[in-house]
């Protein structure tokens, strides 16, 4: 199956702040997604942690998502679908949780906390300032030299 995606072996997945329908992660995942489904993913990860606090926040299966992709879904459709699946949510809702995950830090987390830090200092940032999608941003900015 070959359905059009990034090549994630020659650039990175678009950023986590991306909104799509108001959503926080989604178009990174389908990124991954989509690249995963052609044997493009590179260094990425699908069906991840970061992929999860989307999907377990709105209580949707990763498969089923996927299959939409394999489908051909665009991130409008992939958003539409997490607004009639799972979990409902509003839009203040959906607005405050990706405002809130914009700001997440794993700095001090009990299992991750250590990860983090370390790969924050590798990528000259502050650990204590920086946020997870700051870090996955310099990350990407590090493997492909641009943002």
């Amino acid at each position: 199956m070959n359905i059009s995606a990034k090549d994630l072996t020659k650039e990175s997945a678009t950023s986590p702040r991306q909104r799509t329908g108001g959503y926080t992660i989604l178009s990174r995942l389908t990124d991954k997604a989509r690249a995963d489904i052609n044997g493009n993913i590179g260094e990425y990860h699908t069906d991840c942690p970061l992929d999860h606090f989307l999907l377990d926040w709105k209580g949707v299966e990763y498969a089923g998502v996927r299959k939409a992709l394999e489908a051909g879904a665009d991130d409008a459709a992939i958003a539409k679908h997490l607004d009639s699946h799972g979990t409902p949510k509003t839009p203040e809702e959906i607005k405050a949780w990706s405002d809130q995950t914009e700001k997440l830090s794993l700095h001090g987390h009990p299992e991750k906390g250590e990860y983090f830090d370390g790969e924050c200092k590798r990528l000259g940032l502050d650990p204590t300032k920086a946020s997870l999608f700051d870090m996955l941003e310099a990350d990407d900015k590090d493997i492909f030299g641009k943002k």
